[in-house]
């Protein structure tokens, strides 16, 4: 039987977005309240849960890797301390928006390099973002797309789109029961 997945964009999906800057460390990741509850309906409806975030602060030498890597374990464990689960993967591009890194949003490397590791089916595959490089790079890896912020003045459509991860709690057990 083939699998689905929910990509998650990270800043501004899973922890606060620092507008300006970048998170270079622990004391800057806030976790969002509502991320939670949405990754726990991802992971109740048996999809895998990976995230797939540009985190250009590596490129620009703002943090090393080392600093990416403990914020990301602590995320991991803070969501097995929540849920008894964690993410599936995560995957990152330090690279710099000038190189046009094929696994950097707006291009899908990262969501393709999943999809393949994992054996995904793009059918049962939705990305959550909230930028329209998110959307791009889901509609270029040929999956569906929800877009989280207030804007409705984008180049690209996504298939959904909510103002906020309260409203998307709300709708997604059904988006993912008609990806199955």
């Amino acid at each position: 039987m083939s699998k689905g997945a929910v990509f998650f964009d990270r800043d501004g999906i899973v922890n606060n977005r620092l507008v300006g800057d970048y998170v270079k460390n622990l004391d800057e990741f806030i976790i969002i309240p509502d991320f939670i509850h949405i990754f726990k309906i991802v992971k109740n409806m048996n999809f895998l849960a990976i995230m797939v975030s540009n985190q250009q602060g590596i490129g620009k030498g703002l943090m090393s890797e080392t600093q990416l890597e403990e914020i990301h374990k602590f995320l991991q464990d803070f969501l097995f301390s929540r849920s008894e689960t964690k993410f599936d993967s995560i995957k990152y591009c330090p690279s710099l928006a000038e190189t046009n890194d094929y696994r950097r949003k707006p291009n899908p490397g990262m969501i393709l390099e999943a999809i393949d590791e994992f054996n995904l089916d793009k059918k049962k595959c939705i990305i959550i973002g909230d930028s329209e490089s998110d959307v791009l790079a889901g509609k270029s890896a040929g999956i569906q797309t929800i877009l989280i912020n207030k804007q409705n003045h984008l180049q690209v459509k996504p298939d959904y789109h909510f103002p906020d991860l309260f409203t998307l709690a709300g709708e997604l057990p059904l988006i993912l029961y008609k990806l199955k």
